[in-house]
Order: structure tokens, then C-alpha cells, then sequence
């Protein structure tokens, strides 16, 4: 062993940090990656920084935080009330914004509310409106949840001359979003009022992919990351329907199934894909209604398409039709998609809160159980990517998956 590879306090390192906690409902992992973290200069929790030193590239460590060690600790005086004119419904030019229970917004638009001024983009989240009254919770969405922290080495250097620079709480960035994805106290959040299905272009959907899109939306190694998710919820045999299918699947090629169906919108798409054993042109928003048997399909994966449904409660009762009991529903979305198509809501929610929004479609239907997200951030972006000279990081990914209740 060379001192060169153990984490010292005069080294540079690349940390993966899981970040794995449990809702009333859903088990949550959150995965965020530190590049170049500085011993000596970074800020972590006391126990995991001293659990960090003396580690190899390749070790992994472990801890179990008590709610308040990694995100400051809940603070009921946080949770107040204020006054309805305090909100500014025109925060965004050109926008109305319309508090909603449940929601997040950034503590910006509020008004008269001390050490909190318009450039602050901190979220914070409306709980209740009552008589021209609004409640609010400032405390962070993690601060109330236990969460147990794994953190990989990937690698270990050591450092040139350091001048200046910055200190990275490294926490506050993995903790940046987690939490945003669960309920509030057990409560509905309301994503579904003011027209959230709407679109910017409302022309027939098959008018929209008439031309085929033989292109990748989001960069390799997010790919990567979505066949990740799939490597582990689907197995050697399955008959699985790739939902909202194009001409890529991104089922990694060594898991053996028996068929793999693509329900999409462009047939030359859909003839093109590798993957596929068969395939059927299928505009969901125009007949939400899947044209297959009940109970058919041991899996359903659908990737990066979720934000385009305008119909997700009709649509979510019918994939529990077809499903099998037990089999599995995996949504896998990024932060990339056509404006035009993307249903109203989508851009104007937080990523996390978009995957506390597709949780309710999953919840509406009362067809599945034994939930559980994911998400991944902080990846670089690859250098061949085409927008690797406009964004350093990788896209990020989130997912959801449900298991058909059995009956």
C-alpha cells in the first residue's frame, strides 16, 4: 500500500455518496458524486469525515445518521404562518404563481419576510392555505428523516501547489433535492390543479413524431445509468413492454428475455430498434386504453417519455391491467425533453418534485405497492458528448419503480 492512495487530509478524492432513506410509503437512494473533494479544506459531518481518512480507492464506508446530522436539524419554529399578499403570484414574468399544498417554491417571491431577499432560490414548501393565510415549512426536506449514508472512494490523488479555493459541504450538495420527492406529513401534494396536463402544442401527438428521431436526448453515460436501473429489476425470461418506445430500448444485452413489446409512435423508430421482438404505433394521449391482455407482461420500463402523457391516471390503471401480479414498473426519466410536448407542470416543479408527482400517479391507481426512487447526479459528462463544452456533468437520472399488487 502507497501512501499515495490513502485518503489523507492533504489529498484530492472522487466520492460517490448514497444517500438512502424511507417515506411513509417509498424507500429512497439518492446518489450524488464529488469530484475533487479536499480533505483539508471540505466541510462533512464529524463521524464520516473521520470514517473517510486512511481509505483506499475502491473502499466504501457506511453510516447511519440520526435526522439532523447531515441537513440542519427540524425546527418547528421553520413551520409559520404569513400573510397571503406576502406570496408574489408574479415572481415570473409573464407567469402566474398559484400556492399550491405541498408544493416547493424558491424564497424569492416572498415578500417582507426577514433575511430573505428576491435573488434567494432556496425551496421552501407551502403546507396549508387557510382564510388569506398561507403556512409554510423553511426546514430542509431531510431534516425530519434518518439517513444512511455509503460513501464509495473511486479514486485518490495527490496535490500540486493549492492557492486559494473554496470549502464544499459536500453534504449540503448530496442533500440538495432529497426529500422533495415525498409528501408532506402524510399529504397529497397538489400537482394536479390550474391545468397541469396542458401543452404548448396540442396538435396530435403522431403529427408531432411523424418525422423519425434517430437521435440520443441524453448523454452515454446517462444511458448507462438508466440500464443500470433495468439490470436490476429485470431478469433472465421476462415478456416485458417498453412504453413509449423508440428506436432504443437501453435493456442491457445480456439479460435474456423472452419478448421484449415497443409501444410508440413512430413505426421506422420502433422497426429500427435492436431490442425489440415486436412492436405496436400506439398514441396514448389520444386512447389511453393498451391493447393487450390483462396480466401479459412481467415488466414495463419507460424511459425518458413520462413528461409527454396527458392522461397518466387513465394510463397508470391500465399498466396495472396488463402487468402481471408482482411483476414491476420502472419509470426512468432526466432532465431533458421537448418543450413543446411536455405537459405544463414538468418545467415548472423542481426535478425532485417531479419524481414525487409521477409517485402519485403510481399511488392514484391503488395497483401497486413496495415503492422505491432512485436518482443519480454529478457524473461527468463524456468528452465526445456534443454538449460536453456547454455542461460539465453528466444528465442527471431518476427513477421510480412499482411492484403490481398481487391480488
Amino acid at each position: 500500500m502507497f501512501d499515495m492512495d490513502i485518503t489523507t487530509p492533504e489529498k484530492f478524492a472522487t466520492i460517490r455518496f448514497h444517500l438512502d432513506w424511507k417515506s411513509d410509503y417509498a424507500r429512497h437512494s439518492d446518489c450524488f458524486v464529488a469530484q475533487q473533494v479536499n480533505f483539508w479544506r471540505d466541510i462533512f459531518p464529524p463521524d464520516l469525515f473521520e470514517n473517510l481518512m486512511n481509505k483506499m480507492a475502491g473502499e466504501s464506508i457506511s453510516l447511519k445518521l440520526a435526522p439532523g446530522k447531515i441537513v440542519p436539524p427540524l425546527n418547528r419554529q421553520n413551520t409559520r404562518k404569513i400573510k397571503r399578499r406576502q406570496f408574489n403570484d408574479h415572481f415570473k414574468p409573464g407567469e402566474e404563481v398559484i400556492p399550491r399544498p405541498g408544493r416547493f417554491y424558491p424564497k424569492g417571491l416572498l415578500n417582507d419576510i426577514a433575511c430573505i431577499f428576491r435573488i434567494n432560490m432556496e425551496p421552501f414548501r407551502m403546507i396549508g392555505i387557510d382564510n388569506g393565510s398561507l403556512y409554510v415549512d423553511f426546514n430542509h426536506p431531510l431534516s425530519s428523516y434518518e439517513v444512511n449514508v455509503t460513501a464509495e472512494i473511486e479514486n485518490v490523488w495527490g496535490k500540486s501547489n493549492e492557492r486559494g479555493g473554496t470549502a464544499n459541504d459536500w453534504m449540503e450538495f448530496a442533500a440538495a433535492g432529497p426529500g422533495m420527492q415525498a409528501r408532506w406529513s402524510g399529504q397529497p401534494t397538489d400537482f394536479f390543479s390550474d391545468n397541469p396536463f396542458a401543452r404548448a402544442d396540442e396538435q396530435k401527438d403522431t403529427l408531432f413524431y411523424e418525422n423519425p428521431r434517430l437521435v440520443q436526448h441524453i448523454d452515454d453515460t446517462a444511458i448507462e445509468n438508466i440500464s443500470a436501473i433495468y439490470t436490476k429489476f429485470l431478469t433472465p425470461g421476462m415478456k416485458v413492454l417498453d412504453l413509449m418506445s423508440s428506436w432504443q430500448s437501453h435493456i442491457p444485452e445480456n439479460i435474456d428475455l423472452s419478448e421484449v413489446v415497443g409501444l410508440g409512435l413512430n413505426k421506422q423508430e420502433l422497426a429500427q430498434n435492436p431490442r425489440l421482438t415486436d412492436y405496436l404505433v400506439h398514441d396514448l394521449n389520444e386512447n389511453p386504453l393498451i391493447p393487450f391482455g390483462n396480466a401479459e407482461f412481467d415488466a414495463i420500463i419507460c424511459t425518458a417519455s413520462i413528461e409527454y402523457l396527458t392522461k397518466p391516471f387513465d394510463v397508470y390503471r391500465e399498466l396495472g391491467r396488463i402487468l402481471k401480479p408482482g411483476g414491476v414498473l420502472v419509470v426512468t426519466f432526466s432532465n431533458r425533453w421537448f418543450p413543446p410536448k411536455a405537459i405544463r407542470i414538468w418545467s415548472q416543479i423542481h426535478e425532485f418534485e417531479r419524481v414525487g408527482m409521477v409517485t402519485e400517479y403510481f399511488l392514484e391507481s391503488s395497483l401497486f405497492t413496495d415503492f422505491s426512487t432512485f436518482s443519480i447526479r454529478g457524473l461527468p459528462r463524456p468528452d465526445h458528448d456534443k454538449y460536453a463544452k456547454q455542461f460539465a456533468l453528466s444528465d442527471p437520472i431518476y427513477a421510480l419503480v412499482g411492484v403490481r399488487v398481487k391480488k
